[in-house]
């Protein structure tokens, strides 16, 4: 093994092992943040009995593993939500590290040529997922994911301009400015026409905001992708609900995490895939 690949693969378990960790403070926010509670304190504890859990009891992955998914005290059932956004967490923040030079690609994901990009996807993917699951369980997306993330890709923005594919500072803050306005807005206009076609609220506003946070951090064209594919993927599932009888024609289904999951897709294989659809139209 050479230096150049021990370091690699350091930087890889570094990497893998932070994501795990990074999951793990994600999953308490997930739990506290619709319940209004402190992400700080108190320490993680036992939903069912409430006992605090020592730290060699809250080793990421292992510790879920070792216990069966149960409190060793109560033992009450933990949800494998646990074990699922600790093991994510880690896989999504590996991929964009794969992305950068000097790594093999992996599944033909795009390269990123400014390693900047790797701690601004990162913290962007982190919010993702926390908007994702809190979703799914509340049928909302925070605003700390949201708004919070729409000013965090405005700031970032002129600080790292690759992000919008740019070099000078104010043209990666207007890159951002004009991707989080197209998001934001654009959005907002799908739910105001339906909820005057349909006469009822269409679309929550926690959707609209998502999707500024996303045109904010990877610019107006990941907005259009992650728009197009978010619905498309949302449909299916949607669909597929109804006809095995789990949702209801006219009930409420998460939007957010179809969204979120165009917007992943965006930043590992987005471009390539725009292309390559922009080559079939060109040959059609």
């Amino acid at each position: 093994m050479t230096y150049d690949q021990f370091g690699r693969m350091l930087i890889t378990i570094t990497v893998a092992l932070f994501g795990a960790c990074v999951g793990s403070f994600l999953n308490v926010c997930i739990y506290r943040i619709p319940r209004d509670e402190s992400i700080v304190t108190p320490r993680s504890h036992c939903p069912h009995c409430n006992r605090l859990i020592p730290w060699y009891l809250n080793i990421p992955v292992l510790s879920w593993l070792m216990l069966l998914g149960r409190c060793r005290y109560c033992k009450g059932t933990i949800s494998p939500r646990y074990i699922l956004v600790e093991i994510l967490t880690a896989v999504l923040f590996l991929g964009v590290l794969f992305q950068s030079q000097g790594f093999p690609r992996v599944l033909d994901m795009g390269v990123l040529y400014d390693w900047r990009l790797v701690p601004v996807y990162i913290l962007f993917i982190g919010g993702l997922i926390l908007g994702t699951f809190v979703d799914f369980e509340h049928m909302i997306i925070p605003d700390s994911v949201t708004i919070g993330g729409t000013i965090a890709g405005l700031i970032l923005s002129p600080l790292v301009p690759a992000m919008h594919n740019q070099h000078v500072w104010y043209l990666g803050l207007m890159g951002s400015a004009i991707g989080a306005l197209v998001g934001g807005g654009l959005l907002w206009l799908v739910a105001f026409l339906g909820e005057k076609a349909f006469k009822k609220e269409a679309m929550g506003m926690g959707d609209v905001k998502l999707m500024a946070a996303v045109g904010a951090f990877l610019g107006w064209k990941a907005v259009i992708f992650t728009l197009i594919v978010g619905s498309f993927i949302g449909s299916i599932v949607g669909v597929s609900l109804i006809i095995i009888g789990r949702a209801k024609l006219q009930g409420r289904l998460p939007f957010g995490p179809y969204l979120s999951l165009g917007a992943l897709l965006w930043i590992y294989w987005g471009p390539l895939l725009m292309a390559g659809y922009l080559h079939l139209l060109g040959r059609g």
